[in-house]
């Protein structure tokens, strides 16, 4: 694609978003970047956190690992229902009862000081790993899209995303995202139905053909139910992975939970949260039938596939299909949707991250600031998280480079199995029962936990039957974190 229609085209986007922000963030506060104010209205959150939870894994390399995985990840999505059933009836209303900023903060009010400062470590970390995976995907499509034919670094590439980013959030934080989400969710699902329309048009198939190609490749075999012990990809691993991923990366994530805050009452709260949960079961099929539609493309096309090492490099098959091979128009709807498919989820953890920082680690509600110490202490993080993310990217790209195979989708869940299971261990040891804890040595517990937990995965075949962990390592991480809390725990005695 032409690099001068690359850049007009990002330049009008991303003015439209500088416009969207100013224009919500006049008289913003410093308590407005981290609750909006409570004035969201749940129609415009619910459709605004399909483009935040969809990101730009889902945009490249779902649709990639269809190669591998077939339809396998519908089983997922099938989970995250359940998770996010659980997340509506369970974790909303006890987030509203506490009127909490950050949800973080109930580990304090409910175990103590070091409890709630893991928590809210292990959340630092986990958002911070999972928001450059997604940045790591945008960055790279652009650079394929325009900046290789400039010659630019990887890490310039990088930089002005980021800068992009921190440019529309500094002022407005998560009131301005609840906005822009909700525009950037608009372009991404414009960008899946082009490509799956572009294909037909250009295969010269009807709707029915077109169904017919995708039933009939052995890509959209949706349920496995062989070798539950040595297969990752067994319904029940799967079902049960996807129930406890959403439940840890959504409902004990302070980056999607934020935007659900935001709304004016819990009844609104959950309606979004309903409304959004099928929508994105929708969405993820289409964009699986679009990851079979490709590989169809490119066989009947003749087209050869990026590889390195004999290996298919299944995150490059769309970005390079679109810009080389789907012509100028196609092109540039993938630009804009994977633009809004990563910037969407970036902006909000950017903002996340800065909000848990705040509040979590520098008392800043706490403490008795005038407004404009406030501001300067939250545009300062804002700043430092948006450098440690384009220090961490770059870094990615050192992996990528050495091992080409690597899927980020499936990186992405074996890193949330060892990071998020300690908020999965706290929140669920803190709802389900009602003792206390040695709080000074939950840290130990929360580091003990995933460290043994890679011990168990490593040796599971031998240890466990030839037991094989897929995505429901996080099921074992926080189980073993419950577990451990369990050991460091008393009851508590009633008042006499």
């Amino acid at each position: 694609m032409n690099p001068a229609i690359v850049v007009s085209v990002l330049s009008a986007y991303f003015l439209l978003l500088i416009l969207i922000a100013y224009y919500t963030s006049r008289n913003a506060t410093a308590s407005t970047f981290f609750d909006g104010n409570k004035q969201s209205p749940w129609y415009l959150v619910a459709f605004g956190m399909i483009g935040a939870s969809l990101s730009g894994v889902t945009f490249i390399s779902i649709p990639g690992a269809v190669l591998t995985r077939s339809f396998g990840y519908f089983q997922l999505v099938l989970g995250y229902v359940a998770g996010y059933v659980v997340i509506a009836s369970i974790l909303m209303p006890l987030y509203y009862k506490l009127n909490l900023v950050s949800i973080y903060t109930y580990l304090e009010q409910r175990f103590g000081r070091y409890a709630y400062k893991t928590g809210a470590s292990f959340f630092l970390l986990s958002r911070t790993i999972g928001t450059s995976f997604r940045l790591f995907l945008a960055v790279e499509a652009l650079q394929i899209g325009l900046f290789n034919a400039w010659d630019f670094p990887f890490w310039l590439t990088t930089a002005v995303s980021i800068a992009l980013i921190w440019v529309y959030t500094f002022r407005g934080g998560i009131k301005t995202i609840v906005w822009t989400d909700t525009f950037q969710t608009t372009f991404l699902l414009l960008a899946l139905f082009s490509a799956i329309f572009f294909i037909k048009e250009d295969l010269n198939w009807s709707v029915g053909t077109l169904f017919n190609q995708i039933e009939g490749s052995p890509m959209s075999k949706i349920f496995f139910w062989d070798d539950f012990l040595g297969s990752k990809n067994h319904f029940i691993k799967q079902f049960l992975a996807g129930m406890f991923i959403a439940i840890a990366m959504t409902g004990l994530d302070q980056d999607l939970m934020q935007k659900n805050l935001t709304c004016k009452n819990l009844k609104e709260a959950q309606k979004n949260m309903f409304s959004f949960v099928w929508v994105l079961v929708f969405v993820n099929l289409v964009f699986l039938a679009m990851g079979a539609l490709l590989y169809l493309y490119s066989e009947n096309k003749g087209i050869a596939l990026p590889t390195k090492a004999g290996n298919i490099i299944t995150d490059q098959v769309y970005p390079i299909l679109a810009f080389e091979h789907f012509g100028v128009i196609a092109g540039i709807a993938f630009l804009l949707g994977i633009t809004a498919a990563t910037y969407a989820s970036s902006d909000s953890a950017l903002a996340s991250l800065t909000t848990s920082f705040c509040i979590d680690f520098l008392g800043l509600t706490k403490k008795q600031k005038d407004e404009k110490d406030s501001k300067n202490t939250v545009r300062t993080v804002h700043l430092g998280f948006s450098i440690i993310l384009l220090i961490i990217v770059v870094l990615f790209e050192k992996v990528r480079n050495a091992y080409p195979h690597l899927n980020i989708i499936g990186t992405l869940f074996q890193a949330a199995g060892y990071t998020y299971g300690a908020l999965l261990g706290l929140f669920a040891f803190g709802i389900t029962t009602k003792r206390s804890l040695q709080d000074q040595l939950v840290p130990v517990v929360c580091i003990l936990a995933p460290i043994l937990c890679f011990i168990i995965n490593m040796y599971s075949k031998d240890i466990l039957g030839g037991y094989v962990f897929g995505d429901e390592l996080i099921i074992l991480n926080g189980l073993l974190n419950y577990l451990g809390l369990w050991t460091i725990s008393k009851k508590v005695q009633p008042l006499s």
